[in-house]
């Protein structure tokens, strides 16, 4: 698998993650809206985590420097 998640990518997913996670611990965002968004909080903490993003994958984007894009992880 290859790291298509840049570093500011990266903090960015996370901290936006986080964000909506204390919404929904707080029981500001309840209901289907808070289910679904639950799921988009754990993906983007889930991709910031791991620096992948299938949909990036897919599309082809990488936001990753020139230099850090040849390494790949096993």
């Amino acid at each position: 698998m290859k790291k298509n998640v840049g570093t500011a990518d990266r903090m960015v997913r996370t901290i936006a993650g986080l964000v909506v996670a204390f919404f929904l611990l707080n029981g500001t965002i309840t209901g289907t809206l808070g289910i679904i968004l639950a799921i988009v909080a754990i993906l983007l903490i889930g991709t910031g985590a791991i620096s992948f993003c299938p949909l990036y994958a897919l599309l082809g984007i990488s936001t990753q420097g020139k230099a850090a894009e040849s390494k790949t992880v096993a």
